[in-house]
């Protein structure tokens, strides 16, 4: 077969990426503002249903190595397609409050198989070197879903309304999304004879890593991993959610979605960069503690502002800078510290963590900011952040 066959795989994670995160990640607040304007309903009973959808992917995701061994890459991740689909359509086609817990247990099939811990598996196999650059492009779709996934949902309720966008959506997801796992993800470089990175001959043999002896939860490397990355997700979705009302009170509505954008297009530039310049032998988590203390600069200028409408942008630009970096990163630590074999199990339970504890970041952070003024939820955003910068370098100092 003519080129490497691994840009394409990459290719796909993007899309597929792209599919995972419009309708599992940046797809709750549309339901949540959908069905509060078509059937009344209050945000807090939608939320509870969108709490479910993150917390049982939290638990669906900690079986996804026994399910990529036992239904390979291919089928896992079409079962995945299908179950977001479905999901999506049960979401748009709710007429009582009932129907929102399959719709929820749906999507969170779905966003448990094809969500970060999915793709790092998908892309990996195909890279060792340029492993930091690969990822980076495959999870720039998972920005691409808040920029492009977002105005689309918008566009396609107001012509059709919620019911027929969410069908609509569920046909384009299931029909694309099933073709692209079928026809990219069933392939290893060794069975194409091919090579990691693209290389014409077998790269050398690398230092194997001891394999562990304890569990993942008795590790200290673990422990201070999976409690970095979940102080620092939530820190991050937390803020996220309610950027827009932090910026609308100084700038309009206007100009803060704009703002919103822009920090959210930050995440590809950002992980871009990195992906491109991060040399091969840096530790990787002095960088991701680097990388948290951008975002944490960003949260205090935030916090600083006082009225300073430019503050507060630049404050919300480099946050954004470091939004797809902080999921980037895991795989890449996972990889140095644990031996191969062991990294799609670590990467499922890391993913399970985070995503149990950043289910309930954004209803804290909305209270937050209702309750105590618009400088306290960056201000809790960068202590979450700061904290988590320093648990990932106690981590390396212990090892």
């Amino acid at each position: 077969m003519a080129g490497f066959f691994g840009w394409r795989v990459v290719a796909a994670s993007f899309m597929l990426a792209l599919f995972a995160w419009g309708i599992g990640f940046y797809g709750p607040s549309v339901y949540l503002h959908a069905l509060h304007a078509r059937q009344g309903w209050s945000p807090g009973l939608v939320g509870a249903a969108i709490t479910l959808h993150f917390l049982a992917s939290a638990l669906l995701v900690a079986w996804l190595p026994r399910l990529h061994r036992r239904f390979g890459l291919a089928g896992a991740t079409r079962a995945g397609v299908l179950a977001s689909a479905l999901g999506v359509a049960a979401w748009g086609a709710a007429t009582q409050p009932w129907m929102l817990v399959p719709a929820a247990l749906l999507t969170a099939m779905g966003w448990a198989l094809t969500s970060a811990a999915a793709i790092a598996v998908w892309v990996s196999p195909w890279f060792d070197r340029r492993r930091p650059f690969a990822l980076a492009m495959a999870y720039n779709g998972a920005s691409a879903g808040g920029i492009v996934f977002v105005p689309i949902w918008a566009a396609l309720i107001g012509w059709l309304g919620f019911a027929q966008a969410a069908l609509l959506v569920a046909l384009g997801t299931g029909g694309l999304g099933w073709w692209l796992a079928g026809r990219y993800l069933g392939a290893t470089p060794a069975s194409l004879g091919q090579y990691t990175d693209g290389a014409t001959s077998p790269p050398p043999p690398r230092p194997r890593l001891p394999a562990a002896t304890t569990s993942l939860w008795r590790q200290p490397r673990f422990r201070t991993i999976s409690a970095a990355f979940a102080l620092g997700l939530a820190a991050q979705i937390g803020l996220i959610t309610v950027l827009y009302s932090l910026l609308v009170p100084q700038l309009g509505e206007g100009p803060a979605s704009l703002v919103v954008s822009l920090a959210t297009a930050g995440a590809v530039l950002g992980r871009t960069l990195v992906g491109w310049l991060l040399p091969p032998g840096l530790d990787r988590r002095l960088a991701t503690a680097a990388n948290l203390g951008l975002q944490c600069t960003g949260s205090l200028a935030m916090v600083a502002a006082d009225g300073s409408a430019w503050l507060l942008v630049a404050g919300s630009l480099l946050f954004g800078l470091g939004i797809g970096n902080l999921l980037s990163f895991q795989p890449l630590i996972a990889q140095a510290e644990w031996p191969p074999e062991e990294v799609p199990q670590v990467m499922a339970s890391l993913t399970a963590v985070n995503q149990g504890f950043y289910a309930f970041a954004p209803a804290a952070f909305g209270a937050l900011l209702q309750w105590g003024g618009a400088w306290s939820a960056p201000a809790l955003a960068g202590a979450l952040q700061l904290g988590a910068a320093l648990v990932l370098l106690l981590g390396r100092r212990r090892g």
